[in-house]
């Protein structure tokens, strides 16, 4: 019981700074400085649990205030920070919402059978591709067996390549806009051709 009261304060804590200063965090990140770095972390990681700030556009600043390499590895340790976050609570705290959550994707047991063949490689494709809502991800996660070393080590992998294209589409959105969009855009059309070609079941993993 008292994990669960402890988890719904953390969590309401960081739902509502995220949603009532997201303006204030945006404008600190801007500012650049030790400070804004840790402000870009926090807000990254709030959008794991809400999408307070769409996350792309948070990762893009990030690439265009800090450059291209601070960028990548100050949103990559956000996200693994808001995901080892998500991944305990629907473990040990809400695992009766995780539960709820994960029902609104009847689709979803298919690919969660997957886990008891190949969890690395399961979780690894789910943050390649990502069909499924990173939320949901977290939450499957977190209610299955899969231990949380593995879940950390195949989503730190698995993140890689989208944060790189995104902060790499940032750094160049001041100067030249349409490389920016073009980089990204050619990311999501390769995404998307790889999920038609070779994972076409996955395009059945969505809610009902």
């Amino acid at each position: 019981m008292l994990k669960k009261i402890l988890g719904i304060i953390v969590m309401i804590t960081i739902i509502a700074v995220g949603f009532f200063q997201k303006e204030a965090w945006l404008d600190a990140i801007k500012a650049g400085g030790l400070f804004s770095v840790l402000f870009s972390m926090l807000l990254i990681a709030a959008d794991v649990f809400f999408p307070i700030v769409p996350f792309a556009l948070v990762a893009a600043l990030n690439g265009a205030v800090f450059g291209m390499a601070n960028g990548i590895w100050i949103t990559l340790t956000g996200s693994m920070l808001g995901t080892m976050m998500l991944f305990f609570f629907a473990r040990y705290s809400f695992r009766d919402w995780a539960r709820k959550k994960v029902q609104a994707y009847p689709a979803i047991q298919s690919y969660e059978a997957s886990f008891h063949k190949n969890a690395f490689a399961a979780v690894l494709l789910g943050r390649l591709i990502p069909v499924i809502p990173s939320l949901v991800m977290n939450v499957i996660c977190g209610l299955s067996q899969v231990r949380w070393h593995v879940f950390f080590f195949a989503s730190f992998i698995g993140k890689i390549p989208n944060i790189i294209v995104v902060t790499i589409a940032g750094a160049h959105f001041t100067s030249n806009k349409l490389l920016s969009f073009s980089i990204y855009g050619a990311y999501i059309l390769i995404m998307m051709l790889i999920i038609y070609k070779k994972f076409p079941h996955l395009l059945k993993v969505q809610k009902k």
